[in-house]
């Protein structure tokens, strides 16, 4: 039986981000929020960034109209701010890589630390939040890349919440709307985005549209996750962290050692990453996408099995 709440939720989703998206395009025009190709990058020509602020508006949006209802969502709307403005301003003059690093674990601390897991599971949590902020900032170097990740791990939080009975929210408090719903709705919006990015991109997310998928995608995990990442032991836990950030968390592990192997800071810019090396086998940025794309959905599934046996 359709589910006539969530086919809204979907179907603003996915009109939100597609209607924004030209939006931002014009501001990053007026703000001169360009893309300039350089040696590292791939693309050819200048290209306007910052389609992230459509994703930051249309999450304000749902946390207004669900925040008496979801768990955390005010923390996460919070720091999803800070992180949205960090990046946008990132994208318009460069931030010191501290600083946004800073920025990042004080916002990933903003959600967990109202969660009263213990100082071990918090710390984890905290430092896992933030990494996936810049891991998939990281792996958004390639159209469409960064989006289609996320839509595929915004499905997973829906699929955890939706088979979940210990996920739902209490039925007299918003009835029919559970913890599954932010993913439906964040995929969707992402979906709306990616019409305008893929596969030839009219726009770019930015740092802070890229950073803000991994910030929300994160936080959401956790937040839904809360129970078993407080009870589990530790091996388990990294497993699972390791499972549900994929691709994304792996390339920027990768990223760092190689980095400072070479004694090299782990900030500095490289032309090395996964995606890179895959487009030079292919010469396809659409195969090179679809690649990423199954090994990361590979994961996420045995991230998902996984967790289906700690519940």
């Amino acid at each position: 039986m359709l589910d006539v709440k969530l086919f809204i939720f979907l179907l603003l989703g996915f009109f939100w981000g597609g209607l924004t998206a030209p939006v931002s395009i014009r501001l990053a025009g007026i703000y001169g929020i360009i893309d300039v190709p350089d040696a590292r990058k791939i693309h050819k020509g200048n290209m306007p960034r910052g389609a992230g602020i459509g994703l930051w508006l249309g999450y304000m949006l749902m946390a207004v109209i669900m925040s008496g209802n979801l768990p955390n969502v005010r923390c996460i709307a919070t720091g999803a701010t800070v992180i949205f403005l960090c990046g946008y301003l990132d994208d318009m003059c460069s931030l010191s890589p501290f600083v946004r690093l800073a920025l990042h674990l004080a916002s990933s601390a903003l959600v967990v630390i109202p969660m009263n897991m213990g100082f071990m599971p918090s710390v984890i949590a905290i430092v896992w939040i933030a990494g996936v902020t810049s891991a998939y900032n990281l792996i958004d170097g390639m159209n469409g890349l960064c989006i289609s990740i996320f839509i595929a791990s915004s499905c997973v939080l829906y699929m955890m919440g939706s088979t979940s009975p210990a996920l739902y929210l209490p039925e007299e408090s918003f009835p029919g709307v559970y913890l599954a719903y932010p993913g439906v709705y964040m995929g969707a919006m992402a979906l709306g985005i990616l019409c305008w990015n893929f596969p030839s991109a009219q726009t770019f997310l930015g740092d802070g549209g890229s950073t803000l998928l991994g910030y929300l995608f994160a936080s959401h995990f956790v937040t839904s996750a809360r129970v078993p990442l407080t009870h589990i032991s530790f091996d388990k836990m990294i497993l699972l962290l390791i499972l549900f950030g994929g691709i994304p968390v792996i390339d920027t592990l990768a990223a760092f050692t190689r980095r400072m192997l070479t004694g090299k800071s782990p900030f500095y810019p490289d032309k090395k990453h996964l995606h890179h090396l895959l487009i030079s086998l292919t010469g396809s940025n659409v195969l090179t996408v679809t690649i990423i794309l199954s090994l990361q959905v590979i994961m996420l599934v045995l991230g998902l099995k996984y967790y289906t046996r700690l519940i």
